[in-house]
């Protein structure tokens, strides 16, 4: 199929007058051999491919001659010229023709290939889908038993793992588990922590800094008695320190106020 813009200028006229002499002899070609474009057709063919990019602001869809149409197309434009180009033209969708035929059951290997691949990516989804509905989700609420040391810890990980931003903890007892929960977070997440100072602490805290990325450290101005973890711009009160959490009975809860409301009080 050819558009009667690209036949004019394989014919060399315009394709007003292509359309011009097609139209003085519509009897010589029915739908089969012209037939005018849709405008969803001619979106398609404008999404498709970038030859056709001058028909997104066209008024009116283009028309389109098939093999028959190209062959009529001579008759009417009476030239040399036009004879000579059906010709070529007869004999490319000869030869496509010709190679379609003779590869006909390689073309449709692809294509059950193609079908074949099509269908393993669905299964593929619909068992990534399962799975994502299956895998545990980060509650905003969640209650550790005496002992689920491991199902604490994987919790405050996947927090962490969560942040975009930044990580902020506030808790009066850490040590260098607390450097290895937060070197989770992702790059460019930034991490901070508000503690007492502990000599060993600050030692370990240098050594890790001179080969990680950077966990800030600052000094709370007098001991609290709750524990936070911000997560970007959400708060979480931790139950035990981060290094006990499912020692004993603990729990996560998800707070309503904001970041900036608990680091203001830690004035």
């Amino acid at each position: 199929m050819l558009i009667d813009r690209d036949l004019g200028n394989i014919y060399g006229v315009e394709t007003k007058r292509l359309n011009e002499q097609v139209r003085r002899n519509i009897a010589r070609f029915p739908d089969r051999y012209r037939f005018q474009l849709t405008k969803d057709e001619m979106k398609e063919l404008v999404a498709n491919c970038d030859r056709f990019n001058m028909l997104k602001h066209s008024t009116s869809a283009p028309y389109a001659f098939t093999e028959f149409g190209v062959s009529m197309l001579p008759s009417v434009l009476n030239s040399q010229k036009a004879i000579d180009t059906s010709i070529r033209i007869i004999d490319a969708f000869v030869a496509m023709r010709s190679f379609m035929v003779q590869n006909a059951d390689v073309l449709r290997r692809i294509a059950h290939l193609e079908r074949h691949q099509i269908d393993t990516d669905e299964k593929i989804d619909m068992i990534l889908d399962k799975m994502e509905e299956q895998s545990p989700k980060l509650l905003p609420e969640q209650i550790f038993q005496t002992g689920c040391v491991w199902d604490a810890w994987s919790y405050v990980s996947d927090l962490v793992r969560s942040a975009k931003q930044r990580i902020v903890l506030i808790d009066n007892f850490v040590d260098d588990r607390v450097l290895t929960m937060l070197d989770k977070r992702a790059e460019g997440v930034s991490a901070t922590i508000h503690s007492r100072y502990y000599n060993q602490f600050q030692v370990d805290l240098k050594k890790h800094n001179e080969q990680y990325p950077v966990i800030n450290f600052v000094q709370l101005p007098y001991k609290n008695h709750d524990r936070f973890l911000i997560i970007d711009d959400e708060v979480y009160l931790l139950g035990a320190s981060v290094k006990d959490m499912g020692v004993g009975l603990c729990a996560v809860t998800k707070l309503q106020a904001s970041p900036e409301t608990i680091l203001g009080m830690l004035i």
